[in-house]
């Protein structure tokens, strides 16, 4: 088997297509989903509940708010004293040292009675302790009152006023009495060559202290019982009720457990998203199998379908805002724009509930999506002007606002408790359905649909190739505008699109402007087929249809209108000049494909109904009289001969489709060739004398033929 050909096959292409697009939405849905066990709820201090009664299903601590927690450790640090240890030694030492000095002669002229009082003062100072400079600037500080010295065993408390540093110490042996002492002779003693700290600070005792005493300061203030109400909807989130929510989310992200998330993406989260996907598509197989047959169809849906929830999930994953200010209505605007009404609905439902996973409180997140949804689809059938989307905006807005100030009543909550933000986010919402209008373009060009907006501009004639086509073939232009009348007044006749087929009409025979005078619409008394052979002839007429798609994919003209040009004569053939060849040729066999348009035939409706009007209106030109009974006729005929071969199949028209046809064609043609009054004559003499008119041969002078005569 060749691979090629084989995965050309239109069913092995689609059957790809929706596997690869479900594949996508699938890991694209899973890799954004949460997959932690979030909190999830949303409040404000004063403002009202509007969740589902919470109850706590577990034990948990209320804990205390940071700023609590500061204000207890800045009391209780206030009260604490560093350590300090003391070295018994250097007292000793240092006096020793003094009065070695002053045996050897080192403090001449001073008096030996200095050497006691020196030796007492230094004892003293040593005894309340003396601290290093940077120990003591560090101490003056802090917001501590006093220190704690180890010694030995135990720590004793010094008040910090009472200790010296080396400069306090020197300052009070040369000032404590300056009456019996002088200050210059105990300047000439050198006294700070003796000072030295007998404190230094113990880090390791104090840091161990400070961690036990802040150890003390409870982080939390109460419990929470499992099965206990925490609140219920309606009521006021107080400044209680937000340390006891702030407590649950804290208890919440504590307990979840990084192991389980394999089994949540698994278990839970793929075979949600999974039965989600796959219930759309059984629903696209059982009632929208065409939607399964276009790859533009599929990618559209499921790229709406993902999107939404992806961004969902962004908002619940980080708290950026809240999940109402999400347009979901313009999931159905699209869907009903470019696909139908139930299509529409069933899309929303699925993204919907594919956003609820990460959410809370979702009952009322699908009433009020929902509502907006259905209001959309029931506003808007076709978008064809800005003011339609302003219209569908104030309805879909109110009818928000309605359903939500409807069920959040019905909840017990007094409207002076209702949370305005919430409404607020409603309105930001429906104003955001505002990009429906700019991203239609976006849609058409990324998934090859095509709006009405895009419609309606194509049948603006003053675009570049209408206004052409009226210049260099105005009998083609004028026959397009009257099919496109007569096309649409059918399609609205029996249920079909009126603006895809009056636009189609429009463009149909774009190709006679390569060659307008070998048209007869066209032609001014010439017909340059006179000097052609047949062959050539049906080559040229033919030819409008293939020069035709090539020119609109030029202009870069929608499928669906490049469709109209090839259809609008299927397989038909160009009977005037395959009956002009065989009447030259008699006994020889006609070569069909050289009198046979390359089709296809019509595949829809529209293309069948204007394959009809424009033969109908071409044929209803050489009616040399006009009378209901001629354009019945005329309008039978024509339409009973393309189904009889065979042009109808492949489109899905029935039969009262056809009748209906045949019947507004006829009334249309009807009016299109009105009569006018003829206004009565004066009776002549020779009537009011009995005189009758009668036919008579004409002379040779006259020519043959017949002439009035009066007889009596």
């Amino acid at each position: 088997m060749n691979d090629k050909s084989f995965w050309a096959r239109p069913r092995v292409r689609k059957n790809m297509t929706l596997g690869t697009t479900l594949t996508v939405a699938l890991a694209l849905l899973l890799y954004f989903l949460p997959r932690e066990s979030k909190f999830g709820y949303e409040y404000e201090l004063n403002k009202p509940w509007r969740y589902a009664p919470l109850i706590a299903s577990y034990d948990f601590p209320i804990y205390k708010s940071n700023r609590e927690i500061l204000a207890e450790r800045d009391s209780v640090i206030k009260e604490f004293m560093p350590f300090f240890k003391t070295d018994s030694r250097i007292v000793k030492q240092q006096t020793e040292a003094l009065r070695t000095d002053f045996y050897k002669g080192k403090f001449k002229g001073i008096p030996a009675f200095y050497l006691p009082h020196l030796v007492e003062k230094l004892q003293e100072v040593y005894a309340a302790g003396v601290m290093g400079t940077e120990d003591f600037a560090s101490m003056s500080q802090s917001p501590a009152r006093g220190i704690r010295v180890v010694e030995g065993t135990e720590a004793r408390t010094y008040p910090l006023g009472e200790v010296y540093s080396i400069r306090s110490a020197y300052e009070y042996i040369m000032f404590s009495d300056t009456a019996r002492f002088s200050r210059e002779l105990l300047t000439r003693c050198n006294v700070n060559n003796y000072l030295v700290p007998n404190l230094t600070y113990d880090s390791e005792k104090t840091n161990s202290a400070r961690d036990d005493l802040l150890a003390t300061v409870s982080p939390a203030s109460g419990m929470v019982q499992s099965g206990q109400k925490i609140i219920d909807r309606g009521e006021i989130v107080d400044a209680a009720r937000v340390k006891i929510l702030d407590s649950f989310e804290k208890e919440s992200e504590r307990r979840n457990d990084p192991t389980d998330d394999f089994w949540i993406l698994l278990g839970g989260q793929a075979l949600f998203i999974t039965a989600m996907l796959t219930l759309f598509v059984v629903y696209l197989n059982l009632f929208r199998r065409r939607y399964l047959d276009s790859p533009h169809s599929i990618l559209l849906l499921f790229s709406l379908i993902t999107i939404f929830p992806l961004l969902s999930y962004l908002i619940a994953t980080d708290n950026l805002f809240s999940v109402y200010l999400l347009p979901f209505a313009i999931i159905p605007m699209f869907v009903r724009i470019f696909m139908d009404s139930r299509t529409a609905f069933m899309a929303l439902v699925t993204a919907v509930l594919l956003t609820l996973l990460p959410l809370h409180g979702t009952f009322e997140f699908v009433l009020v999506q929902i509502v907006a949804g259905l209001t959309a689809i029931y506003s808007l059938k076709e978008l064809t002007e800005r003011s339609q989307l302003l219209r569908v905006v104030a309805t879909v807005t109110a009818s928000s606002l309605l359903i939500t100030l409807a069920y959040e009543l019905s909840q017990g909550i007094a409207p002076a408790d209702l949370d305005h933000s919430h409404l607020v986010h409603l309105v930001i919402s429906g104003a955001l359905l505002l990009l429906a209008y700019p991203l239609l373009y976006l849609i058409e060009r990324l998934f090859g649909f095509t709006s009405s907006v895009t419609l309606v501009e194509l049948t603006n004639i003053n675009n570049n190739m209408l206004r052409k086509m009226s210049k260099v073939a105005q009998g083609t232009f004028n026959h397009s505008m009257q099919v496109a009348n007569l096309a649409a007044e059918v399609a609205n006749k029996i249920g079909a699109d009126p603006q895809l087929v009056r636009t189609g009409a429009l463009y149909h025979d774009i190709g006679k402007m390569l060659n307008p005078a070998f048209f007869t619409e066209n032609q001014s008394g010439v017909n340059p087929h006179d000097s052609l052979p047949e062959e050539r002839s049906a080559e040229i007429i033919i030819s409008h249809v293939t020069e035709g798609a090539k020119l609109a994919e030029k202009y870069h003209l929608p499928k669906m209108i490049r469709d109209f040009i090839t259809t609008h004569h299927g397989r038909s053939k160009t009977k005037y000049f395959s009956i002009q060849w065989e009447n030259k040729h008699p006994g020889e066999e006609i070569d069909e494909r050289k009198f046979t348009y390359p089709g296809p035939n019509p595949f829809t409706r529209e293309q069948a109904i204007l394959m009809m009007c424009d033969a109908v209106e071409a044929s209803s030109r050489s009616l040399k009289e006009i009378t209901e009974e001629n354009l019945t006729e005329l309008v039978n005929r024509i339409i009973d001969g393309q189904i009889k071969e065979g042009f109808f199949r492949e489109c899905p028209i029935t039969f009262r489709d056809i009748a209906d046809a045949k019947r507004v064609l006829v009334e249309s043609l009807k009016t299109i060739y009105h009569t006018r009054i003829s206004y009565p004559q004066p009776v002549r003499e020779e009537e009011k004398a009995g005189w009758k008119k009668e036919d008579a041969p004409r002379g040779s002078l006259f020519g043959t033929g017949l002439h009035r005569t009066w007889k009596r």
